[in-house]
């Protein structure tokens, strides 16, 4: 079996989870459960950062210790993922001492590229990252809009300098290692310029929360150098060599623009130094606004995402992120949007036309619906109308298009909308019961082509149709949504409203 192994970034635990650790780890999920969908063996991978300045510092103020802080924060993120229904595989987390092992035989692997010097230069907490004088903005990290620390010490380099044509080689292979193709654009500009090695520990003394230097005590990794591991340290680098070897290279790495750097270029180059083969792709996404504004404490407008999903589910939250959020530019989040979106597309498309169609075959006695032998010319019309919706949607999502992708899948249902207000079921039912059943027959398997390829968005949703179709959501495959017909009978059972409305604030 075709294996498919794809990664989100690995959240740090200095705060408690935002919209933002959801639109990542929805965008990735709904990959993983596209290519299953396939066919394909997934190994889907999320977790949490857990050492650094940052986590120390916040442990501090916190009052407990920083492994208990990060047991918190990460049971958090943990938890995140569950109700999100986000279907990964495994939860890695960096001060595991699997991850810890792994991390330093990487650092032994690269020894050839690593040497010790004195560094005096910028370094921003909030980034956890070294930065140049030609990174600042108004003498601020361009990110967090802060003046960045000045440390000096005697600490272990990576010589990334080395990498640079090593790495413009590489991107001239592999055109589509950095999706989209700005961000391609980016990244080789920005090695293309030149590349200065980097610092990849620190000094005990000065940050005693990290994974050590092998063969010296005195030294801890840079979070980084320690961070990137994760993604093979999660499948066995040290200690699994069968699961490595089966699933490395990461066929897709989903992470936020604001490190695309880190994975792009320093990740790249650490494998090379390993021996290792590279990822073949990264997927980039943007950032989440909320209400127009970027989110921020300060101004008291974080959106807690536990919060949404025990308002209005998961499904919705899931759906909001695909279907409103630009794939790998930046969104916004709004309440009256959600809701707006939520009673458009959800209740109203797609909930409501199944639930009336299924009320009122209850009402008319009909339970068991079979495959009629003869079609009409509008019956084949409208079938070859959702054919070719799914021929664009599987476009859409080879592509990476999770936006369109998801507006195609929606397409598809306002379309089994238009056949209903057409055929008029409910009229024909009063004098033609086997026109009557026939046309059930068509909008009901129209509704789980649909829902097919609405399931990576919306699972528990299209489940739940599933069932009340008398078709196990456990055997559904991506092929089945191309075909008119491949279920002989449905068998129909009483269900609730998938997506009540909601009332407009």
């Amino acid at each position: 079996m075709e294996k498919f192994y794809i990664t989100t970034a690995i959240d740090y635990v200095n705060a408690s989870p935002h919209i933002g650790h959801a639109l990542e780890k929805v965008q990735a999920d709904v990959i993983a459960r596209y290519q299953r969908l396939k066919g394909l063996k997934v190994f889907f991978l999320t977790g949490t950062d857990e050492h650094g300045t940052k986590i120390l510092r916040a442990s501090k103020e916190e009052g407990i210790s920083t492994q208990e802080f990060c047991d918190l924060r990460s049971s958090e993120f943990k938890e995140l993922a569950r109700q999100l229904n986000i279907s990964n595989d495994y939860f890695i987390r960096t001060t595991d001492k699997r991850h810890e092992k792994a991390s330093q035989k990487l650092w032994l692997s690269c020894k050839k590229d690593i040497y010790k010097s004195k560094y005096r230069g910028y370094y921003c907490v909030g980034c956890e990252a070294y930065l140049t004088e030609k990174d600042l903005v108004d003498g601020c990290c361009p990110v967090h809009g802060t003046k960045p620390e000045i440390i000096e010490e005697e600490n272990y380099f990576f010589r990334l300098s080395a990498y640079r044509d090593k790495l413009l080689a590489f991107y001239e292979e592999n055109q589509d290692f950095v999706f989209p193709k700005e961000r391609f654009n980016e990244v080789y500009s920005f090695v293309e310029s030149g590349l200065e090695d980097i610092s990849i520990s620190r000094s005990k003394s000065k940050l005693a929360w990290g994974i050590e230097v092998p063969d010296d005590p005195d030294q801890v990794m840079y979070v980084w150098f320690d961070a990137l591991t994760n993604y093979i340290s999660a499948i066995g680098y040290s200690d699994d060599e069968k699961t490595f070897n089966e699933y490395w290279p990461a066929d897709m790495h989903v992470i936020g623009k604001d490190i695309s750097r880190f994975h792009c270029i320093l990740w790249p180059a650490m494998l090379m130094s390993a021996g290792l083969p590279l990822p073949k792709k990264v997927f980039i996404h943007g950032f989440l606004t909320v209400e127009g504004e970027k989110m921020s404490k300060s101004k008291g407008n974080v959106v807690n995402p536990f919060e949404v999903i025990s308002e209005f589910g998961s499904d919705a939250l899931r759906y909001y992120l695909i279907a409103e959020v630009p794939t790998t530019e930046d969104g916004d989040f709004s309440r009256s949007r959600f809701i707006e979106r939520y009673n458009s597309d959800l209740a109203n498309d797609y909930g409501n036309s199944f639930y009336r169609m299924l009320k009122l075959a209850l009402k008319n006695q009909i339970k068991i619906l079979r495959k009629p032998e003869q079609l009409s010319e509008e019956d084949i019309r409208f079938i070859k109308e959702v054919d070719s919706k799914f021929s664009d949607y599987l476009k859409a999502m080879e592509a990476l298009r999770l936006k369109d992708a998801c507006q195609i899948a929606l397409d598809s249902v306002r379309s089994v909308n238009k056949y209903i207000d057409l055929s008029a079921p409910w009229s024909v039912a009063k004098t033609d019961v086997y026109a009557f059943e026939r046309i059930l027959y068509i909008i009901f398997d129209a509704l789980r082509r649909a829902s097919i390829i609405l399931n990576p968005v919306i699972p528990n949703a299209s489940s739940k149709m599933f069932a009340s179709m008398g078709v196990d959501p456990t055997s559904i495959k991506l092929e089945d949504a191309g075909s008119y017909g491949t279920v002989s009978q449905y068998v129909l059972n009483e269900s609730e409203p998938l997506f009540p409305r909601i009332e407009k604030e």
